[in-house]
């Protein structure tokens, strides 16, 4: 049984959020799902992301952030897109992390934007679609290839497809296939922390 910290996308604390970790905890896993939007989600990724906007991110990012300290330390910290800031700050800087698990988003190790470099024994999976616009077209994908390359137990899952929130059942975007898939590898991962 692993613990996890999975934090929502820009559209909020959806049903598809909810669905993905309920098939973690039926697995056998703990999984605590904090919603950051009080309740709110969005129609839109850009609704979601002018919501975020007008708090604004370093707060909201700060907001996941100090959820964790209310919880254990070994944690395994999983994001959806927005949700990759806070999970993946607390996988590189809180002590204790067991993991990361970072979807659809990635933030580098490296420059004006990282936290640091990646930390030693601690494994991640980034997972993407291969032509989604956001992940492969605004560079993220070359932040998870850098910790790829860096950390020792790190992997990247890249996905035959143009969507962004593809795991997510309650969004047009889903892809059943390409979820399925990554849900296999979520939970080997889960069982091997």
């Amino acid at each position: 049984m692993t613990e996890v910290l999975l934090f929502h996308h820009a559209q909020g604390l959806t049903p598809g959020v909810r669905e993905f970790a309920d098939t973690l905890h039926a697995a056998g896993h703990i999984v605590h799902t904090p919603d950051l939007f009080d309740g709110r989600t969005f129609a839109s990724i850009e609704e979601g992301l002018a919501y975020i906007g007008g708090i604004g991110f370093d707060d909201m990012r700060e907001r996941g952030v100090s959820i964790a300290a209310t919880l254990p330390s070994d944690l395994v910290y999983a994001g959806f897109s927005f949700g990759v800031l806070p999970a993946q700050k607390l996988a590189q800087t809180r002590p204790g992390a067991r993991g990361a698990l970072l979807f659809y988003s990635c933030l580098p190790i490296s420059g004006q934007w990282a936290f640091g470099p990646w930390p030693e024994g601690v494994p991640v999976q980034i997972h993407g679609m291969d032509n989604d616009p956001v992940f492969v077209g605004e560079g993220d994908i070359n932040a998870a290839r850098e910790i790829v390359a860096k950390a020792r137990d790190a992997q990247l899952f890249l996905y035959a497809g143009n969507q962004h929130y593809f795991a997510d059942s309650s969004l047009p975007s889903f892809d059943a296939e390409a979820t399925e898939l990554l849900t296999r590898r979520v939970l080997e991962f889960l069982d091997r922390v």
